[in-house]
């Protein structure tokens, strides 16, 4: 079934509901054999078999409107709604009594958010089956609950008039059941009793089964849904969707192997290139980046692409490149540009927010820093709330290109969002302050008059004061991390350039406290350096410049790690002082 938005949470993985088609129980009237052969493949997800089924069965019977109807099916639950509509549009057109084919006009333009237009079919559908077409109702209801745009009050009355008239159909419990989850998605009380009825009604429903085990791992206990999963295989070994939902149970519980196991039984089902597509979107939502760029630059490569292709190659190249691998973030910035090309003339075509994140994150790491943020910025406002943690991405770009005012501005307004600021924000936050200080800094020293010189300066101390206090927030939340002590204490120097109250000693002791042997030859190096040059010098002033066992020993640390350290050299070897010659 399609939907507005890509999975946004490994817990709701599949609940697409691409299920639909499960009107398998549904009480069509007088239907082939052959046509149940190619719904059992549409719910199997064989789409690309269903579909030559579909093609076949409309060449012996080009007037009968089921045909056309459950092909449309086919197409709209593998996301292809244009050429769903095609098919019901041909249903209408040949058979224009039958009310299926109007119900399928509506879904795809309720689901293009033309709510008018989709009722007016919705309605045309109904009066045609005398409002006592139970499959009408049911296909109804399904649009107003999987839809963006739901109507699940009317779905529920949809459904509870169905089960008045068609008691025994299971089909109408499992709806119903979606439709009480969807509407209350923290209680799931309503919809298991739903679902139970239905596989009371039918137990060998495969879809009900498999509904009670996705409720089950929605509240994430994945023992009770794998049984449940491991039922539905027992009652039917060829329905594939099972397979599908235990490698994901599995992947989600870290047993990739397992994982990988039922994901061939799922392709010796259905190997096809709809199905390796699916593969390639669970190996993404596990994380599997890799592995899902393999799959669908193989998809390619056999003449399979299409614009989610793109889509996904591009955002599993956002996650797999590294500054050691430059080349995927071309990769993954060329799949998403290939990704707009071809959507950008489709009407109504509804972007995620994770389209505009990738590409403004690959756009940065390819150096175009400010078309970066704005793309950013459009993933920001297609929902701010949800996505206002990229301003932390954001910040970060512009401290990468220098421009720290803008850095701190985005900090801030990351510091608005419901998670606010963690440890890694406020490290990066304090930076931002303290490299902006410094640039004021720099343009004090370059100006001669001595005046206008120490007012230039004095703007530089309340960025000193923020990053002093962005590192203190660090600290609280890492006290073992040693940067946030040693950033705190080079940030206190500039509040105390005269070592008159020495505020960054105890935070260097602190930062030396916690420092591994190993460290000292890895990032930390030049921040120990500067902590043994201040604490030396710290002990020398306080033995009134004369050498001692204090100053000795952080000189001595210096000279081991940095030999070449000037300040050591002169601690040991001080310059001789020349005697001025008599006038």
């Amino acid at each position: 079934m399609p939907q507005s938005s890509l999975r946004e949470d490994s817990n709701n993985m599949n609940m697409k509901t691409k299920l639909t088609i499960a009107a398998l129980a549904l009480t069509v009237i007088s239907t082939a054999q052959t046509l149940e052969d190619a719904i059992l493949k549409t719910k199997n997800e064989r789409y690309e078999a269903a579909a030559s089924d579909f093609v076949t069965l409309i060449g012996k019977d080009a007037g009968k409107g089921e045909n056309y109807f459950y092909y449309g099916e086919n197409f709209f639950d593998n996301e292809d709604l244009d050429n769903a509509n095609t098919q019901y549009q041909k249903g209408s057109e040949v058979n224009a009594t039958n009310p299926l084919n109007y119900v399928g006009l509506g879904k795809v333009l309720w689901y293009k958010g033309k709510d008018a237009e989709a009722k007016t079919m919705f309605f045309k559908a109904a009066s045609l089956g005398a409002n006592k077409n139970t499959e009408v109702m049911r296909q109804t209801a399904k649009a107003y609950i999987y839809a963006s745009n739901k109507n699940l009050d009317e779905a529920i009355k949809l459904l509870n008039d169905a089960i008045k008239l068609d008691p025994k159909n299971s089909m109408n419990y499992i709806l119903l059941g979606d439709a009480q989850l969807e509407k209350n998605p923290t209680d799931g009380s309503a919809p298991i009793k739903s679902y139970q009825k239905a596989t009371e009604l039918n137990p060998k429903s495969t879809l009900g089964i498999l509904r009670e085990g996705k409720l089950y791992q929605r509240g994430r206990n994945y023992q009770l849904a794998l049984d449940f999963y491991k039922k539905a295989v027992g009652v039917d070994p060829n329905f594939a969707p099972a397979y599908r939902e235990l490698a994901e149970v599995y992947m989600l519980a870290g047993q990739s192997k397992n994982a990988i196991e039922q994901w061939k039984k799922y392709l010796e089902l259905n190997n096809s290139n709809d199905a390796r597509y699916r593969y390639m979107t669970a190996l993404f939502y596990n994380k599997q980046y890799t592995d899902a760029i393999n799959e669908g630059e193989n998809l390619k490569k056999g003449g399979y692409s299409n614009y989610t292709i793109e889509r996904l190659l591009g955002w599993a190249y956002g996650e797999m490149g590294n500054k050691n691998d430059t080349s995927a973030y071309s990769k993954g910035l060329r799949s998403l540009n290939n990704f707009f090309d071809q959507t950008k003339d489709k009407p109504n075509f509804k972007y995620l927010p994770g389209d505009y994140k990738y590409k403004g994150m690959l756009l940065s790491k390819t150096g175009k820093d400010s078309l970066g943020v704005l793309e950013l910025e459009k993933a920001i406002a297609l929902d701010p709330v949800a996505n206002c943690e990229l301003n932390g991405d954001i910040a970060r770009i512009w401290t990468k290109a220098k421009n720290y005012p803008k850095s701190i501005a985005a900090f801030e307004k990351k510091a608005t969002c419901t998670k606010g600021l963690d440890g890694q924000d406020y490290f990066d936050f304090g930076k931002a302050y303290y490299f902006a200080g410094g640039a004021i800094l720099r343009q004090a020293a370059a100006i001669k008059d001595a005046k206008a010189k120490t007012a230039k300066e004095a703007e530089a101390t309340p960025f000193f004061v923020k990053a002093d206090s962005a590192f203190s927030k660090l600290i609280q939340m890492k006290p073992t991390f040693p940067a946030g002590y040693f950033w705190k204490g080079r940030a206190e120097t500039y509040l105390d350039p005269k070592n008159e109250l020495w505020l960054s000693k105890p935070h260097f002791e602190k930062a030396l406290e916690l420092i591994k042997p190993e460290d000292k030859t890895g990032s930390y190096r030049s921040n120990i350096i500067e902590a043994y040059e201040y604490l030396g010098y710290y002990h020398l002033v306080l033995n009134k410049n004369k050498p001692n066992p204090d100053s000795d020993k952080y000189f001595n640390e210096l000279k081991t790690m940095d030999p070449a350290n000037e300040k050591a050299k002169n601690y040991f070897n001080p310059p001789k002082q020349t005697t001025p010659k008599k006038p």
